[in-house]
């Protein structure tokens, strides 16, 4: 029993010295599993450190009601823009040629500034939005097209003109012809 024994042992070394080897080759999915996992939640530990001291004071709550603003405002500033140009169309017109005095470069600056505070927000709401899922079923996934496992290249022209003018490479037959001295 002790020889069986043996030879077990000799068998588990020799596993572990070619799951050694093959590390060299081809990472541990398991491991690099775990690492990502322990990345991941000391991202997360560092981010809640962050804010574990904020709190709800007035200046808080002022800053947040600031940060509310902009929407609305643009919404109905758009709005009573219409509303100015039919009350008193002469006075709109003047505003909008004092508008047409601003340099170019300021009105990228601008769009810069709308469409990146836009953007962040928008990127908010889509990295924190709750998908609904279906009780019981997993979620739904494209299918992604797969080439044939027959012949994958058959639905290529130049390879299949290659194919039939019998598969010879343009390189032979450029060395066949007779050269010029």
């Amino acid at each position: 029993m002790s020889r069986i024994m043996g030879i077990g042992q000799a068998a588990e070394a020799i596993g572990g010295a070619v799951e050694g080897v093959s590390e060299v080759f081809l990472p541990n999915a398991t491991r690099a599993m775990e690492l990502d996992s322990a990345i991941h939640r000391a991202t997360l530990e560092t981010a809640a450190a962050e804010f574990q001291y904020g709190g709800s004071s007035g200046f808080d709550r002022v800053i947040n009601g600031l940060n509310r603003l902009p929407r609305p405002l643009l919404a109905l500033g758009t709005l009573g823009l219409f509303i100015f140009a039919m009350v008193d169309p002469a006075a709109f017109a003047a505003r909008m040629t004092g508008l047409e005095a601003v340099p170019e470069p300021l009105w990228w600056l601008l769009g810069a500034i709308v469409s990146f505070y836009f953007g962040a927000r928008e990127l908010h709401h889509y990295r924190y939005a709750t998908v609904p899922r279906r009780a019981g079923l997993a979620p739904r996934r494209r299918a992604v097209p797969q080439a044939p496992a027959s012949d994958p290249v058959s639905t290529n022209p130049a390879i299949s003109a290659w194919r039939a003018d019998g598969g010879h490479s343009p390189r032979s037959d450029f060395e066949a012809s007779p050269r010029s001295q």
